[in-house]
């Protein structure tokens, strides 16, 4: 994936908050001039993804330096760019998906991986804008299957097909993946996907839009949605809904056309405890590590050594499960870079009209 080319200006990380959702206000407060001490606070996006993380990731990093691993969550590439501006850290180490990978590295947000770290310390690939690639995830569309039965919505056409498929929806607040939603149900080929007609994308936003009852931001909401029946349908995370379908609810993981989004671990510009996140991250993508945690979670992991760490009984919920390869489709942001700033600042004051 190469660099993308625009400017990242205070509107445009202001609008950002809107895709990314905004941190819960209980973290350090560390300014960059205050020694770092033996705690690194870890950007997460809480419920079944940070279970894990602490299981697998956190908890052998503790082990291995004596080093505490606290959380803020959720992630917020908001905060991230306040952070920097301010000198005052909430949080030291995140993760952060395709697009706002590209809008942190380009404005400056995080820290460079050059002379820290190397596709040769870790495994081919695993470098992108500043960022260690660790896993990749799947957005799905997921339905209650005591709703539609064995007859569900098959494709985003059909979650828009509110007269064949009647009910409330909800989807996640975050423009990069509603946008690939909208195309494909306006009947945009995969293969054709980007660069994004944000027009025509628009436009199909408009037809669902008032059947949309809630946009989450933290995948516990989603679960909770789920859970409850507050929708009939939703996209959601297949590690959130997982964890709603082994407690008994009846939903069903659609896998056509499931938008696959790489996560990769950045740590914050300026932060005083940089040398320990670059430690931590090192650690994070171990294949030992990140297989399982990533696994267990509903995920796939980008380092090709961690399949051999995984327990076959998750491969069903994994977006790069072999069997999903011709199904899913992967976002580039090379294919949308150039239109991070006004996709982003279109969908804000769309969802406010």
């Amino acid at each position: 994936m190469r660099n993308s080319t625009f400017n990242l200006n205070r509107r445009s990380v202001l609008k950002a908050g809107v895709a990314v959702g905004t941190v819960a206000l209980t973290a350090p407060y560390v300014s960059s001039a205050e020694a770092a001490e033996n705690v690194l606070y870890v950007n997460t996006w809480g419920g079944a993804w940070e279970a894990s993380a602490k299981k697998h990731l956190f908890d052998p990093f503790t082990a291995d330096t004596g080093v505490e691993i606290r959380t803020v969550s959720p992630v917020s590439l908001a905060k991230l760019a306040a952070q920097k501006r301010s000198g005052v850290y909430e949080f030291d180490v995140t993760t952060l998906g395709v697009a706002p990978l590209a809008q942190a590295s380009n404005g400056d947000l995080i820290e460079t991986a050059e002379g820290v770290v190397s596709d040769d310390d870790l495994f081919p690939g695993a470098l992108s804008n500043n960022g260690v690639a660790s896993h990749a995830f799947g957005n799905n569309l997921v339905y209650r299957n005591d709703i539609y039965g064995d007859a569900g919505p098959q494709s985003w056409a059909d979650f828009w097909d509110v007269a064949k498929f009647p009910g409330d929806r909800s989807l996640q607040k975050y423009a990069a993946r509603i946008i690939a939603f909208a195309l494909l149900a306006d009947g945009v080929p995969k293969d054709q996907l980007f660069p994004y007609d944000l027009d025509r994308a628009f436009a199909s936003l408009d037809k669902i839009k008032p059947h949309v009852v809630n946009w989450w931001s933290q995948g516990p909401q989603a679960t909770q949605m789920l859970r409850d029946a507050e929708v009939s349908v939703l996209g959601m995370w297949p590690q959130y809904a997982k964890t709603a379908i082994d407690e008994g609810t009846p939903g069903t993981v659609v896998w056509n056309e499931c938008l696959v989004d790489t996560a990769y671990w950045v740590v914050a510009k300026g932060t005083p405890r940089a040398e320990m996140a670059w430690e931590f991250v090192k650690s994070a993508v171990k294949p030992e590590r990140v297989g399982p945690f990533a696994a267990s979670s509903g995920m796939g992991p980008v380092n090709p050594a961690a399949v051999d760490f995984i327990d076959p009984a998750f491969i069903e919920f994994m977006p790069t499960a072999p069997q999903y390869k011709d199904m899913v489709v992967f976002l580039k942001a090379d294919g949308i870079a150039g239109q991070l700033e006004e996709m982003d600042a279109r969908f804000a004051d769309w969802l406010l009209s």
